[in-house]
C-alpha cells in the first residue's frame, strides 16, 4: 500500500512488547496555550470535568505509570499552575509560544540529567488512559526500536487534524500538519493526536534540528518524526481504539461536550455495577463518586467530589451530595443537601429540605423535614423534628451540638451550640436551648401562653367598623 493510505497500524490495546521495568519515565505535559477561546481568568487546563481539573485527570492517569519526573510547560497563567501542582511537577516556561516543538524544548533543562523514556502529553487532552500511555512506552521498546512513537486516531470527521502517513505495519512514512498537507495527504483518515513517546537520548537532539519553514512559521513537534525517518531511523504509530480519549478541550462548548461524554460513561458503569438510575441522563457524578450495590438514585441528583455510598441506599430526587458518607440502608431526600463532613450511619434517614454539614447522624436516627444539622453529632435512634436548627456559628467561631441516643427534639427548636442534649431527653417544640439537657430530661423553653377570651372578636368588630367608615 502507499504511505498516504490509512494503515492497519497496531492499536493501543494490542501493543505487547513490555518495556523494561528498570527504564525510568519522565512525563512532559504541554500547558502553555493562552486558552483564549475559553474566555476565562482561570487557566484553561484547570477548568473541571466531573468536579476535577482536566490537568488532574491527565496526571492521575500518568501516575499509574509511576513517572520519575513530571515537567509541565507553562506560559500564560503559570502562577495558577504552580499553586495547584506544588512540588509534584517542575514548571518550565515557554515564552513566547513558538509551536509544540519549541514547547517541548523548554523541558530540556529540567531533564538535563535524566536518562530514560519521555512521554509527551497535552494538558487539554485529559482523558488519555494509562493503558494507552503504557502501550506507547511498550511500543518504544519493541524489537525494531523506533526513535519516536506517535499516537494516532481515526475520528468520524478528520477536520483539520494533522495526518499520519504510515505503512501497514505502523511504520511512519511522514507526518504532516493539515495546513501543510496536500489534498491527497488530507484524504488519509489517520490523524495525529500530538502525543508521543521518545527516548530522552534522542528527544532533544531531534528537536534541535526542527525548523519553522511551514505555513504557520512554528516549530512543529511532529517534525522530529520526519527528521528521524529521513535519517533512516524507524518511527511508529499506534492507534487508539477510542477517539474520544484524545479529544482536546479548547472552549466552553467542548468542555460541556467532554462533561457529557464522561457522565454518559459513568452512568453506564454505575448501572452495570448494580445501581438503579431512574432517569440516568439527569444524574451527575463526580470523578471520585463511589457507589455500592442496590443503590437507587432518583432523577435530578448531583454528586460533588468526595461522596461514598454503601449498599441498599436510596437517594430521592433533587438531592445534592458533596464530601458525604452514606452507610448501608440510608435514605435521603427528596431535596436533601449533604455538605462536606456529613456522615449518615446505617439505616438513618434525612428527608425533604434537610441540610447536613460536618455532622454525623447515628444508626436509625432521622431528621425528616426542614432541618439544618451543622457541626453536630446525633446519637442512634434520635428523632429531629421539623424546622430544627443547630445554631453552630456565633459570628466568629463554629461550635458543636451533641444529641444523645433516642433523644427527641421537637419541631421548630433552636439548639444554640455549644450544647449537649442527653440520651432519651426530650426538647419540647419551639424551644431555644442554650444550656445542656441531662439524660431523660424534658426541656421546654417557651414564653408563657397568654389567653384573652373574646379579644379577637372585639378586634375584628372594631376593624370592620373602621373599614366601613373609610368606604363611606
Amino acid at each position: 500500500m502507499t504511505p498516504d493510505s490509512t494503515p492497519a497500524a497496531p492499536s493501543a490495546a494490542s501493543a505487547s512488547a513490555p518495556a523494561p521495568a528498570a527504564t525510568p519515565l519522565a512525563v512532559v505535559v504541554l500547558a502553555a496555550g493562552k486558552g483564549t477561546r475559553m474566555k476565562s481568568d482561570l487557566h484553561k487546563v484547570l477548568h473541571p470535568v466531573a468536579g476535577r481539573p482536566m490537568l488532574e485527570h491527565l496526571l492521575a492517569s500518568a501516575a499509574e505509570l509511576a513517572p520519575e519526573r513530571q515537567v509541565v510547560v507553562a506560559g500564560h497563567g503559570r502562577d495558577q499552575l504552580e499553586k495547584v501542582l506544588g512540588p509534584r511537577a517542575t514548571i518550565a516556561v515557554q515564552e513566547p509560544q513558538l509551536g509544540t516543538g519549541h514547547a517541548v524544548q523548554q523541558a530540556q533543562q529540567a531533564l538535563a540529567d535524566f536518562s530514560g523514556d519521555v512521554l509527551i502529553l497535552y494538558a487539554d487532552v485529559p482523558f488519555v488512559s494509562a493503558a494507552t500511555m503504557r502501550a506507547m512506552i511498550e511500543r518504544l521498546h519493541a524489537p525494531d526500536a523506533p526513535a519516536v512513537v506517535a499516537l494516532g486516531f481515526e475520528p468520524q470527521d478528520p477536520l483539520q487534524y494533522g495526518r499520519v502517513l504510515a505503512h501497514d505495519d505502523g511504520r511512519i512514512a511522514m507526518m504532516v500538519e493539515y495546513k501543510d498537507a496536500t489534498q491527497e495527504q488530507r484524504a488519509c483518515r489517520l490523524c495525529n493526536s500530538g502525543l508521543m513517546a521518545v527516548k530522552s537520548a534522542d528527544l532533544f537532539d531531534l528537536l534541535a534540528r526542527v525548523g519553522n519553514e511551514n505555513a504557520q512559521g512554528e516549530y512543529y513537534l511532529v517534525d522530529i518524526v520526519n527528521i528521524a525517518t529521513l535519517e533512516g531511523r524507524p518511527c511508529a504509530v499506534i492507534v487508539t481504539d477510542d477517539a474520544d480519549e484524545v479529544g482536546g478541550i479548547n472552549s466552553r462548548s467542548e468542555l460541556a461536550e467532554a462533561e457529557a461524554r464522561w457522565q454518559a460513561r459513568r452512568r453506564q458503569r454505575a448501572m452495570a455495577d448494580g445501581v438503579t438510575l431512574i432517569a440516568p441522563e439527569t444524574v451527575f457524578f463526580a470523578w471520585d463518586t463511589r457507589l455500592g450495590r442496590d443503590v437507587t438514585i432518583e432523577p435530578n441528583v448531583v454528586f460533588g467530589p468526595g461522596v461514598s455510598v454503601a449498599d441498599n441506599v436510596v437517594i430521592h430526587a433533587f438531592s445534592h451530595l458533596e464530601g458525604a458518607t452514606l452507610e448501608s440502608g440510608v435514605s435521603i431526600g427528596p431535596y436533601a443537601r449533604l455538605r462536606p463532613g456529613a456522615v449518615l450511619k446505617t439505616g438513618s434517614r434525612i428527608g425533604n429540605f434537610v441540610e447536613m454539614k460536618n455532622a454525623v447522624l447515628g444508626e436509625g436516627a432521622k431528621a425528616n423535614h426542614l432541618t439544618y444539622l451543622g457541626d453536630a453529632t446525633v446519637g442512634a435512634g434520635a428523632n429531629i423534628g421539623a424546622g430544627t436548627i443547630t445554631c453552630n456559628y456565633d459570628g466568629y467561631f463554629k461550635h458543636r451540638t451533641v444529641i444523645g441516643e433516642r433523644a427527641f427534639v421537637g419541631s421548630n427548636s433552636a439548639l444554640v451550640a455549644p450544647v449537649k442534649i442527653g440520651a432519651d431527653a426530650i426538647v419540647a417544640a419551639g424551644s431555644a436551648v442554650t444550656r445542656d439537657v441531662a439524660d431523660g430530661e424534658l426541656r421546654l423553653v417557651r414564653g408563657e401562653q397568654l389567653v384573652k377570651p373574646g379579644w379577637a372578636d372585639r378586634f375584628h368588630d372594631a376593624m370592620r367598623k373602621k373599614k366601613a367608615e373609610k368606604t363611606d
